[in-house]
């Protein structure tokens, strides 16, 4: 399943739809603003939130959490000793741990477990300008937390490439 991301709205605040490859509205990305952190809901059609991203805080490097039903679901971080510039690590609650790499602000990045592909983030296949997709290779992958990875990892290079 493809879904499209418009580019360059992540300000806090800003609320904006995610469309599946048909043009219908699947998420809502609704930014909290005059919040002490980032925070970001993905929320269904009807307005049911379904995972909240946060930016951490108090942490040695820079961490975002993702969290459903008020329990964490996931931890993001960059990867400390790693041969690509654009490499993050994403601990589940359980202790499975995702990696994502690739060229983070080109939109050209993988997601994957074990090295098996569960997504495809690119703006290459698309026409749209400011537009990315995201790919969920498998049928029975999380769908709102590969969304909420890919604009995690995104937020967290742009904010990288912003502050150095």
């Amino acid at each position: 399943m493809k879904y499209l991301v418009r580019d360059k709205i992540f300000s806090i605040g800003d609320d904006y739809w995610i469309e599946d490859e048909d043009g219908r509205k699947a998420y809502l990305v609704d930014g909290k603003a005059l919040r002490i952190r980032d925070t970001l809901e993905l929320k269904d059609p009807s307005g049911q939130v379904l995972v909240t991203l946060r930016e951490k805080l108090i942490s040695l490097r820079d961490t975002m959490t993702i969290e459903r039903d008020d329990e964490k679901l996931a931890t993001i971080r960059k990867k400390r000793l790693s041969l690509l510039r654009n490499h993050y690590r994403v601990t589940l609650a359980e202790g499975t741990e995702l990696d994502v790499s690739g060229r983070i602000l080109d939109r050209e990045f993988a997601i994957e477990y074990d090295g098996e592909l569960l997504a495809h983030i690119s703006r290459r296949w698309l026409r749209v300008r400011e537009t990315y997709g995201v790919d969920i290779v498998r049928e029975d992958a999380d769908h709102p937390l590969m969304i909420a990875v890919a604009v995690c990892v995104i937020r967290m290079a742009e904010k990288e490439r912003d502050d150095g």
